[in-house]
């Protein structure tokens, strides 16, 4: 499970084929793309600026206080905020609201939607989960809802973490709050589905990718008391032109219409002002609904450093944790890289321990807790650790590789000083920096062939099928077999969705289950007479000490439905008599549209038209990454205060319009952080032929490419290409003119 996935992946717990019918879907148009986009940017903010301050002003560059909320509030809806205001007190324990948080309640309270853009530690969550528990209380004020049909807030988040600490913190509250994900239990999954029916939860949590499985949506639309809020985490996902864009929360829009949301509020902490436009124009979010505070954070000393190698940030990283004690993060790029720099670190007399996506579950438990009690100074990580992580008194934030955005970079040092204390935050620049980020930005385009295949794959395959059938696939083999990494390979299935109508994700399923038996299952399965039972137990095939179980085989043997032989294996598993492993994950999706025949003219056509479109946008998604790599550079190095410069990014100013915050590397200097030149070379004749001896393919300049940049790859992997010499050794070179120089081999 990556850091910023849910990993949801309990999906055979509904008889989806009976709950939800086929229907086709409104394609919607592509965002228009530029890298040079910065006056556009700023003017659009400027402009929203100004609309927010002629509709009463709202931008918390200088917050106003609680009560001057209240007193701008109509006499109707201050008896709501009395009511906020004595949970705040009473259930969270907070004596007053927080910049714009009063605002953001008051308005969701009052049936509006919302969009908060508050940094990292701003109190976001709270502006949903006050609304959440004041529902009740203002239903019986106004006497219109009947105990238990006070409705829910489903909360929409892609971090199963954070998911968990929030619904721990609210029951020990006394919120009846819960999660839905893939750590769940069938048992646990039916606990929760009763107290929804018996309208006793308030806050319900789940992934992005839950809302693929027809059953669950279909429960939503019948929730008891209606959805009187469904709360969007991490809502630039939405976005393409987002730093971490998710193709999954595209269809929360759609969640949101089709479940009848009464209100939506939307929060992050990170929003260009085009991010904002689109969060917006997706969940009808108006002007005056977007509630902002400023990414300055005066405490915060932003400096930064441009050496000409990566050796020379060493002795610079030991000096500067000598001459800043307390709690650390470092933030590095590379799994590798963390591993080794904590050794470094250790070496050299520092309490450091590395952290990355790659480590066992209890080891980055382990690794968080002694952290956040202060038995580790330093931490070593990839953009893996630091999700929801409360710890106020970070003191130092050290970015020791180049950021792959400025959000990320903004959210990152966010984490610092959240005590209100001073904290430093050092960023490290080199040329080779560059080159790392520009080939994680160049890994997700595929080649045109890898591309084509794929869609012949997807189409050919299904052309014969009705409207309202299914087909089921799998992303990690078609992800293997066509060279596509998983980001681009969901992206496209999300366009044929979204954008073209031709098909819906619905409920994913387990290929494969498997058990250990105890002597209790046999005894049970000689008296139990069940059709599901019997047919478990004649075609279960025992292989080493699993059980094997072909569900598909077994449908086709008993034509039983699927849900049934699913539903009795997981009560085995519950009731102990087995021990239940699945895996296998297949994606299903409901054809929407009739597709041509394969080898027709239609077919032919619609497989040029959907190919020149999709790898135009993957093209256009690369450069984006490209763009949003040299945004970072630009940033550090530029010639203005580096405070000043990230607000800006973000569509905003300093307190007071001012110029300068006083205490960046810019400000102290006055003199901008200069990159030492380094020019990319020219296509090296005899390096090509290196890779060429080493590697026979000739069908994929690009696969070519990959390797001698050192870009990974389903097929680079297959082939073993990673672990060759010849891989990265063209590192320093123009990547574009290298492939050109490539396809001449290509047959």
């Amino acid at each position: 499970m990556s850091a910023f996935g849910s990993g949801d992946n309990l999906f055979d717990d509904v008889d989806v084929d009976q709950l939800v019918a086929s229907q086709p879907l409104a394609s919607t148009g592509n965002l228009k793309r530029t890298c040079d986009h910065e006056t556009e940017v700023n003017s659009r903010g400027n402009q929203r600026k100004k609309q927010r301050n002629n509709s009463g002003g709202i931008i918390d560059e200088n917050p106003v206080p609680d009560d001057g909320v209240l007193k701008e509030l109509q006499p109707e809806n201050v008896a709501q905020m009395e009511v906020a205001q004595k949970l705040l007190t009473e259930t969270f324990g907070y004596s007053s609201f927080r910049h714009e948080q009063a605002g953001a309640i008051g308005r969701i309270l009052a049936g509006g939607n919302v969009l908060t853009v508050f940094p990292t530690g701003a109190g976001k969550s709270l502006c949903y989960q006050i609304p959440a528990t004041a529902f009740p209380q203002l239903d019986l004020q106004d006497a219109s809802r009947t105990p238990g049909e006070h409705g829910i807030t489903i909360v929409v988040s892609p971090l199963i973490a954070l998911m968990k600490d929030q619904v721990d913190a609210l029951k020990r509250k006394k919120v009846a709050a819960d999660c839905i994900d893939s750590t769940k239990t069938w048992e646990q999954l039916q606990q929760t589905y009763a107290a929804l029916r018996e309208g006793k939860l308030r806050i319900l949590y789940c992934a992005p990718e839950r809302l693929n499985n027809e059953g669950f949506v279909a429960m939503m639309r019948h929730v008891r008391g209606g959805v009187r809020l469904l709360a969007v985490d991490e809502a630039h996902c939405i976005s393409e032109w987002g730093h971490s864009f998710r193709p999954e929360y595209l269809k929360v829009a759609r969640f949101a219409d089709e479940i009848a949301a009464e209100r939506v509020i939307c929060l992050t902490a990170t929003a260009t002002p085009k991010v904002v436009d689109d969060i917006c124009s997706a969940f009808k979010i108006p002007t005056e609904g977007v509630f902002r505070t400023s990414a300055y954070r005066p405490n915060l000393n932003l400096h930064a450093r441009a050496v000409k190698t990566k050796h020379d940030k060493y002795p610079l990283l030991f000096q500067f944790l000598n001459e800043n004690p307390g709690p650390t993060l470092v933030y590095v790029t590379l799994q590798q890289q963390s591993v080794l720099l904590a050794a470094d670190l250790r070496e050299h007399g520092f309490d450091a321990e590395a952290f990355h996506a790659g480590m066992k579950v209890d080891e980055k438990s382990e690794i968080q807790d002694s952290f956040l009690a202060n038995d580790i100074r330093i931490v070593v990580a990839t953009i893996a650790f630091g999700m929801g992580i409360d710890k106020p008194d970070i003191r130092n934030v050290v970015h020791f590789d180049l950021s792959s955005t400025v959000e990320e970079y903004c959210q990152q040092v966010g984490r610092a000083g959240r005590d209100g204390k001073t904290a430093n935050c050092m960023f490290y620049i080199c040329p080779d920096d560059r080159y790392i980020r520009e080939n994680f930005a160049r890994g997700d385009l595929p080649s045109r062939k890898s591309l084509k295949g794929l869609l012949i794959d997807i189409l050919g395959k299904n052309a014969a099928k009705p409207v309202g059938d299914t087909f089921k696939t799998s992303h990690y083999a078609q992800s293997r077999d066509y060279d596509i990494r998983m980001s681009p390979l969901v992206i496209i299935y999300a366009a044929l969705e979204l954008r073209f109508g031709l098909i819906r994700a619905v409920t994913p399923e387990y290929s494969e289950y498997k058990f250990v038996a105890t002597p209790g299952y046999f005894t049970r399965m000689k008296t139990d007479r069940s059709p599901a039972s019997r047919a478990i137990s004649t075609n279960a095939f025992k292989k080493a000490k699993f059980h094997h179980v072909d569900l598909t085989t077994i449908m086709s043997r008993t034509g039983l439905p699927r849900i049934d032989l699913v539903r009795t294996l997981n009560e085995l598993h519950e009731t102990g008599l087995i021990e239940l492993k699945a895996g296998g994950i297949e994606q299903k999706y409901r054809i929407v549209q009739p597709l041509p025949r394969k080898g027709s003219p239609a077919f032919a056509t619609l497989l040029d038209d959907l190919h020149a479109d999709l790898h135009a946008d993957l093209s256009r998604r690369e450069a984006d990454a490209l763009c949003r790599t040299q945004q970072v550079e630009d940033l550090v190095t530029g010639d203005r205060c580096l405070a000043l410069a990230l607000a800006q990014h973000f569509g905003m100013g300093l307190p007071g319009g001012k110029s300068k915050c006083g205490h960046c590397t810019h400000c102290l200097t006055g003199r901008r952080v200069v990159m030492p030149p380094k020019r990319l070379r020219k296509p090296d004749l005899a390096g090509i032929g290196r890779i060429l001896a080493a590697c026979d393919v000739r069908d994929d300049p690009r696969f070519l490419a990959r390797i001698a940049f050192g870009i990974k790859s389903p097929r680079v992997i297959q082939l073993k290409m990673h672990k060759h010499p010849v891989f990265m050794t063209l590192a320093d070179h123009d990547f574009e003119e290298f492939e050109k120089a490539c396809e001449g081999t290509a047959e």
